[in-house]
């Protein structure tokens, strides 16, 4: 395997390197939230899918992700090219990344319901292939630019802090088109264009940022840039088994699943919620404010971790996310100053969801790496990603069904008493008891910053054994 020639000090994390790393997760986040928000209502009563039917659209791509999303990872850390492993997946994908996802805003003219169905089905699938192949190799970039505890954290919160400013980029510009143009499907049309060309030119500047970095970071090391710990091969079926021993992993797979799917559900509801109960015009502004705030919330996230622990961080904003979902249940319609303030109330608790599960993966992964030898970020990250793309679909699925067993209307400015009540109970006590279960989770994972730190001891010193 070819080295590198080792260099005496560690390369310098610096602030270009740290905004154009984070800015690899903008199309993540303006994609995945466009589609959270806004990809029901757009099937519903723009391309006049029924609910179920619409919910289900997501859903079925899924059925696939579960061997799609393991398999990219799985290949992506048996990669060998000039520019490492992950790299080459990133460039070659974003550009259909961005078509694809364009493609599912527009409504193809197609008489037969069934055929139209279809469409809206193969395109999300075709979609979340190219999501995979370009976000989760990014994705894995966090466990290899760096070791140092804390510093993931803070690679984290920049990579976090562009994924919520993409998914908030994408309201305010929903705020915006909404008010500018008149016809709802163009206004889709041209939120899908925007979105898929700034999420094309972000993934990019995230190469060219970060690339000649990676490169000091793995000669530091006296890696080559395909590193993989050491060179045994196992099968798919093999290391899905390893991944799924590690007990810490399955605490963190817990955890993000908790607070994703509350999160998925929530801003699935928030358009009818607002619309429909509330009594407002736009719900744009209301998610524009939880997840606005949050990236402001991700800088508090990032200095309360160092002194409370990461542990103590989600406990915190948990704890806020709980009470805030509570209110909102018993919100009353036109109550529309408390609804934005608990909007950004609720940002705090949307902040610690997003940065705790995925600052404690690379831990995680040290941890297999002792216990194996291997270094398989790959399979690790595929399976959070699988896990993101999950909760988006069955948070739309599950409210879709909510609503069409609940005799929602889709195209009525009122809804039956029975339909606003199934808004309100996945608007309110739905998510707060998926964030209580993420609670008790959090309270039994094994990781500190101690033993983690001892983790990188051994680590170190078994590396030190190994170099000729």
């Amino acid at each position: 395997m070819e080295t590198s020639d080792k260099l005496q000090s560690p390369p310098k994390l610096t602030w270009p390197v740290k905004l154009a790393y984070g800015a690899g997760d903008l199309g993540a986040g303006l994609t995945s939230n466009l589609l959270a928000f806004s990809f029901l209502i757009f099937l519903t009563n723009v391309a006049g899918l029924e609910p179920l039917t619409a919910g289900s659209v997501l859903l079925i791509g899924k059925i696939w992700d579960a061997v799609n999303d393991p398999a990219i990872g799985i290949l992506s850390d048996r990669t060998r090219s000039r520019w490492g492993r992950r790299y080459p997946w990133i460039v070659l994908t974003a550009i259909p990344f961005g078509v694809t996802f364009y493609l599912n805003w527009i409504v193809p003219g197609l008489t037969s319901p069934i055929a139209l169905y279809w469409y809206y089905v193969v395109i999300s699938v075709v979609f979340q292939i190219f999501f995979t192949t370009t976000n989760l190799p990014y994705s894995i970039l966090t466990a290899e630019m760096t070791e140092d505890y804390d510093e993931r954290t803070e690679l984290t919160s920049f990579r976090l802090s562009f994924s919520l400013f993409g998914a908030v980029s994408v309201l305010a510009l929903g705020l915006i088109v909404s008010q500018m143009v008149a016809d709802p499907q163009r206004q889709y049309q041209i939120l899908g264009s925007l979105g898929g060309v700034i999420s094309i030119a972000a993934i990019f500047w995230c190469v060219l940022g970060t690339f000649p970095y990676y490169k000091r970071q793995a000669a530091y090391r006296g890696r080559s840039l395909n590193y993989t710990g050491n060179e045994k091969s196992s099968s798919f079926l093999q290391q899905i088994k390893t991944v799924f021993s590690n007990r810490p992993f399955l605490f963190v797979v817990g955890i993000y699943m908790c607070s994703w799917l509350a999160l998925q559900i929530t801003a699935t509801i928030i358009p009818f919620y607002v619309t429909f109960w509330m009594g407002a015009d736009n719900y744009f502004l209301a998610a524009l404010l939880v997840q606005g705030t949050a990236i402001f919330m991700m800088a508090i996230c990032n200095l309360l971790a160092k002194r409370i622990g990461k542990k103590g961080l989600y406990f915190l904003g948990s704890g806020i996310w709980v009470i805030v979902q509570i209110a909102l249940f018993f919100l009353q319609p036109g109550q529309l100053s408390f609804l934005y303030g608990l909007c950004i109330a609720a940002s705090f608790g949307v902040a610690t969801a997003y940065v705790v599960p995925w600052s404690i993966l690379p831990d995680v992964i040290e941890l297999d790496e002792l216990n194996t030898g291997q270094r398989r970020e790959g399979v690790f990250y595929a399976f959070m990603t699988l896990l993101q793309k999950m909760g988006l679909a069955i948070g739309i699925f599950l409210v879709s069904l909510a609503l069409q067993t609940s005799g929602f209307v889709k195209a009525a400015a009122e809804q039956p008493e029975s339909a606003l009540l199934a808004i309100r109970f996945f608007m309110g006590p739905v998510p707060l008891v998926l964030v209580l279960c993420g609670m008790v989770l959090a309270y039994f994972y094994p990781i500190t910053k101690a033993s983690h730190t001892e983790t990188l001891l051994k680590l170190a010193e078994r590396r030190k054994q190994e170099s000729p």
